[in-house]
């Protein structure tokens, strides 16, 4: 198995403390060079935009009992400058990069490829960047700079344009950095159908809104003439693009131009999982070679404790404890109250418990060739901790995985 590292780098009450934007950096760069001195493969790090606490004053706040900031990385090009300087082994991922903000998928390829630029000046320099790419969480985000529903109809139907438009804005991004002279007019004509549709019911609604047949051509979002990012003579062999979208024709459409891997989510169901490694066994491009299990990443939870002092009994119990807590915090923020079967869902997608406990949780549950990118940082502000337990993973949980199988 190969084990990645999760940062969150969210700004949120933990034992009632928010720790300042500066205690929160400085917490990060100590987990990152313990994790990188531990081995740990890749460094994932969340990115968000926008002040969340603001964004509850507005007329539709996504998470108006969220306390605090849900993220404060706002450019992985600028954490992973940082990230590569501050370690000696340890890759670098974003979970994930909005190709839909900031100057939308032109925008977002130029910045990568202005990095990798940079990143590739050092002959010796062997270390990638994972590009966690999608169409970000929240849509106020998205919003600010013009993607959002134009209409009524567009309104009515957003849940599914909004993958529609990602699907555009991701053949550009990845057509791009694979180094094409690209137009607007080169890409096909988004359309949407009741295919699109959990009922025929919300199809119906929809083309009484729009007045359409069998389709209805929605228009792009990103229209340009011919164009080539620069710079273009960058190091593409350190570069990994990673979907953030388990919709199959968005998974075959970006593979079509370059290899591009699944990033998974904790709450991604086994059965989805499965059907994604079957189809992206055909779909990956080959150029990335045979598909293997670790290139779709497993985010789980790890609620570890292994604290001196406590007995294996005593150090699962807390671990439980620690697990009920952080969970039922991020769920209350999310929704404003506690739903304790969200929670225990939450639970059956964690790792909790003293190291044997965790050993034998991932010998259960994942597959040999799997890759788990551990979320220790979970609502946990407490930096000594956070290293202390990712120690603990590398040296007492890993060791002893074989032993469960």
């Amino acid at each position: 198995m190969e084990f990645d590292v999760f940062f969150s780098l969210s700004q949120t009450p933990a034992d009632g403390v928010i720790p300042s934007e500066a205690q929160l950096f400085r917490n990060f760069f100590e987990q990152i060079r313990a994790a990188d001195e531990l081995g740990f493969g890749v460094a994932w790090i969340a990115e968000s935009h926008l002040s969340s606490e603001v964004q509850k004053r507005n007329k539709q706040p996504v998470i108006p009992h969220w306390e605090g900031e849900v993220g404060l990385n706002v450019d992985f090009t600028q954490i992973a400058t940082r990230v590569f300087a501050a370690t000696r082994r340890i890759g670098c991922g974003s979970a994930i990069l909005n190709i839909l903000c900031n100057g939308g998928p032109v925008a977002a390829a130029e910045r990568i490829a202005a990095f990798l630029a940079f990143h590739g000046l050092d002959a010796e320099e062997r270390r990638r960047i994972h590009v966690g790419f999608a169409g970000g969480r929240f849509d106020f985000m998205n919003r600010a700079y013009g993607i959002g529903p134009r209409n009524a109809a567009e309104a009515r139907a957003w849940p599914v344009l909004k993958g529609i438009v990602f699907a555009e804005a991701a053949e550009i991004f990845v057509r791009l950095l694979a180094g094409e002279t690209l137009s607007s007019d080169e890409l096909p004509e988004p359309s949407v159908s009741a295919g699109h549709f959990r009922t025929p019911e919300e199809w119906r609604a929809v083309q009484s809104l729009v007045g359409c047949g069998e389709a209805w051509e929605v228009g792009r979002r990103f229209v340009f003439e011919a164009l080539k990012i620069v710079p273009a003579d960058f190091r593409r062999e350190l570069l990994q693009l990673v979907v953030g979208s388990h919709d199959p024709p968005t998974q075959a459409l970006v593979n079509r131009f370059l290899p591009v891997q699944v990033f998974n989510l904790s709450i991604t169901s086994p059965v989805v999982i499965e059907e994604t490694h079957r189809r992206m066994s055909s779909a990956y491009h080959p150029a990335g070679g045979p598909w293997r299990r670790s290139y779709m990443p497993r985010t789980v939870f790890v609620f570890l404790n292994e604290q001196a002092g406590l007995s294996p009994a005593s150090r699962r119990e807390a671990a439980h404890r620690e697990a009920q807590a952080a969970l039922g915090a991020y769920w209350k923020a999310l929704e404003g109250t506690l739903d304790p079967r969200k929670v225990e869902s939450a639970v059956d997608n964690a790792l909790i418990g003293n190291a044997d406990d965790v050993a034998q949780q991932i010998a259960t549950r994942f597959h040999p060739d799997d890759r788990i990118m551990a979320w220790f940082d979970f609502f946990n502000h407490d930096s000594a901790r956070v290293v202390d337990n990712m120690a603990a993973f590398v040296e007492r949980v890993v060791p002893r995985i074989s032993e469960h199988r």
